[in-house]
């Protein structure tokens, strides 16, 4: 009989591996050991906010493009370059948000709160959006935390504002901080001292950076915000506009440093201050941090001011108003480096404590009994042995574990250790609750 040839296996191809996808550039995950350092700071901000008589609002993330080249202004930063923008299916033209403030206008003057009693206090947190160059603490995704007052134009709540941010920053834990604090004036004022500024740097213009000399025609006091080193220089020689207010932006921030004054919060005026935002006016200022020898000697934490004219610039009534913001990352960059050891002290009144898949199963009866109460459980449904459990009971801090072996799975038992005396007693599991609360009450 003829042998048979074995029919040749093909050879297998070694498996490709797939290349794990990552984070879109400039997004980041938010992991949980940071997310202790967050809820301490959002929540401070948010009770202080509401002791103070704020609001809540949140705004949507999309707007229209229209509202931010209206509201944040043509030539900045933001909407020439920063912007994500694109067209819907059915052709609208719409923006994720790079700040918080015009979504906040723009929900005022829609919703009609010109009607409300004024004025009306307003804060929010959420996402925003800039395409900026990532780098160290500044993401194309960055979360922002903010408070407008809309209605009242005195100078006392903008000393308010600042108090309020002030405050924020001291509760936080951010307590070596310094208020920088401007006037930029009003339309008024601001014509005359834009035209000394342009004379003054027409003849510095050879010094400039290309986007001062793109500014210098349409937005000249951009120019001192500048952070290139030569712009710096040329801006430290520059015209104040401390020194060209009107009279009545004068009396407006000299009342606001007196209010700053009673208050003892410490201030810097900063003549080269004015923020980067078209639609502000008067009043503006920074919170700085001091910084260790490690990064620069002050870091911006957050920032706001005055901006009376943008209600009317986005067709609503004259309204004045006047808010701030912070960066949360920045902040919780901040916070982590100070090591505050925020992370909680986890504790439980209860751990349950299992040995074998029909013990695991009993045991899931019991936590259903015990997460509806007001007692606190822990639990370990791996396939660790009840030596390492207990140790994770300790770990927790809890006061009792419930223990189900083979033996109680059968029986429809559980055994309760006090574990502070070692005492345990066997307990039916349809009086779990009774017998638990009995034992954390002794």
């Amino acid at each position: 009989m003829p042998r048979v040839k074995k029919e040749e296996q093909p050879e297998k191809k070694p498996r490709k591996k797939t290349k794990p996808i990552q984070a879109v550039k400039g997004m980041k995950d938010i992991l949980p050991p940071e997310q202790y350092v967050w809820d301490h700071i959002l929540e401070n901000s948010r009770k202080m906010c509401q002791d103070f008589g704020f609001g809540r609002i949140e705004t949507p993330i999309v707007e229209n493009t229209e509202l931010f080249k209206r509201g944040v202004g043509q030539v900045t930063d933001i909407v020439e370059k920063e912007m994500f923008s694109f067209e819907t299916q059915g052709g609208d033209k719409v923006s994720l948000r790079p700040e918080g403030t015009a979504g906040v206008v723009r929900s005022y003057i829609e919703n009609g709160m010109s009607r409300w009693s004024q004025p009306v206090r307003l804060y929010y947190e959420g996402s925003m959006f800039r395409y900026d160059k990532p780098q160290q603490g500044r993401y194309r995704e960055f979360h922002q935390f903010g408070a407008e007052v809309l209605g009242e134009d005195s100078p006392a709540i903008d000393a308010q504002v600042i108090y309020l941010a002030w405050k924020i920053f001291q509760k936080i834990g951010i307590k070596d901080v310094s208020v920088q604090i401007n006037s930029i004036g009003c339309a008024t004022c601001r014509a005359k001292y834009k035209k000394l500024l342009t004379d003054y740097y027409d003849m510095k213009i050879n010094k400039l950076c290309v986007d001062c000399k793109r500014r210098l025609e349409k937005n000249p006091m951009r120019l001192l915000d500048c952070k290139e080193d030569k712009c710096m220089q040329v801006a430290a020689g520059a015209p104040q506009i401390i020194d060209n207010l009107c009279p009545d932006c004068h009396d407006h921030f000299k009342s606001v440093l007196e209010f700053l004054d009673e208050l003892e919060i410490s201030y810097v005026l900063n003549s080269n201050l004015v923020r980067g935002l078209d639609y502000y006016t008067k009043t503006v200022f920074e919170i700085w941090a001091e910084g260790d020898d490690s990064e620069s000697r002050q870091t911006a934490l957050g920032g706001g001011g005055r901006y009376d004219g943008l209600v009317g610039l986005l067709g609503g009534e004259e309204t004045p108003a006047v808010g701030f913001s912070f960066g949360t990352e920045r902040v919780a960059e901040k916070v982590m480096k100070m090591n505050l050891n925020l992370e909680p002290k986890i504790t439980k009144d209860v751990f349950l404590v299992q040995l074998g898949d029909l013990a695991r199963r009993k045991v899931m009866k019991v936590f259903d009994k015990l997460i509806d109460t007001d007692i606190t459980v822990g639990e370990s449904f791996g396939r660790g042995s009840i030596k390492s459990q207990l140790r994770t009971a300790n770990k927790v801090r809890a006061k009792i574990a419930l223990i189900v072996g083979q033996k109680e799975a059968l029986d429809g038992t559980v055994i309760a250790r006090d574990m502070k005396s070692g005492m345990q007693e066997t307990v039916i599991v349809e009086d779990v609750v009774k017998e638990v609360r009995r034992m954390l009450r002794k």
